[in-house]
């Protein structure tokens, strides 16, 4: 875990990234962009640092990668988590320097992995991603479509589940080329549906967002994936356990399965 002096914490939007040096306790403010990442390259130097930010809908990413090609090393951190912490130190204000703050303050108190490059899968990721919003797109026009009493609205909403349904059979061929195309996810896509009712849909997802697959005990996994009873006890009481948490990508998938 990085020291209080190494952290450099980012609050990531579209536009910019809010930062906190706290070895000199500096706020400052770069664009989200190639001429702002220049800038956070000359800021770490040869410090041993390690920069800190939230997950931000996809907006961390071009950063992400041009910090860790630099070789300094980036740790993503969950928003929900860093604003529990927040709130559990009274901290209720919410702004993007005070946000940059509480990030390097949960990195301090909360170890955690740097991140770790694998394009393959991150590829596959945002395929699949896309995949599954294209099926929220696709339920939420079917549903649309059942109540429309209009002949001409009725014929576009078909129209539009139609392309729809074709832009998934397409993504499905290139999710199957991308697994195809790399050794490692061809072997563990290979692993995965050598298990009863696991198809291509499922050893996708878990590829894509289950990395730690062959690292953990099945007891951690399970609480990633969110299909881990929790336990429901205060002194005499034992309440009924159930599944909390984890990746609802993951576990969504699962239960079809």
């Amino acid at each position: 875990m990085a020291q209080q002096d190494s952290i450099i914490a980012l609050d990531v939007s579209k536009a910019r990234l809010d930062g906190l040096d706290a070895e000199t306790g500096e706020a400052f403010q770069v664009e989200n962009a190639e001429a702002g990442y220049s800038l956070l390259r000359r800021r770490c130097g040869k410090r041993a640092v390690q920069v800190v930010l939230e997950a931000s809908g996809g907006y961390e990413r071009p950063v992400m990668e041009a910090l860790s090609k630099a070789g300094i090393p980036v740790r993503l951190v969950d928003p929900r988590k860093v604003r529990h912490f927040a709130r559990a130190h009274g901290r209720w204000a919410k702004n993007d320097r005070l946000d940059a703050r509480m990030i390097a303050a949960y990195a301090q108190a909360i170890p955690g992995a740097a991140y770790q490059p694998d394009p393959e899968r991150e590829v596959l990721a945002e395929l699949a991603t896309y995949r599954r919003q294209l099926l929220d797109e696709q339920t939420m026009v079917r549903n649309q479509a059942q109540t429309l009493a209009d002949p001409e609205l009725r014929r576009l909403a078909k129209r539009r589940l139609d392309a729809i349904a074709l832009l998934i059979l397409r993504l499905d061929k290139r999710i199957a080329e991308q697994i195809a195309a790399s050794k490692t996810l061809k072997v563990n896509d290979n692993l995965l549906q050598s298990i009863p009712a696991v198809g291509p849909v499922l050893a996708a997802t878990l590829l894509a967002h289950m990395p730690e697959l062959g690292t953990l005990t099945r007891h951690q996994v399970a609480a990633l994936a969110g299909v881990a009873p929790m336990d429901n006890q205060s002194g005499k009481r034992d309440g009924p356990r159930s599944i909390y948490g984890g990746r609802p990508v993951v576990r969504t998938v699962l239960y079809m399965a």
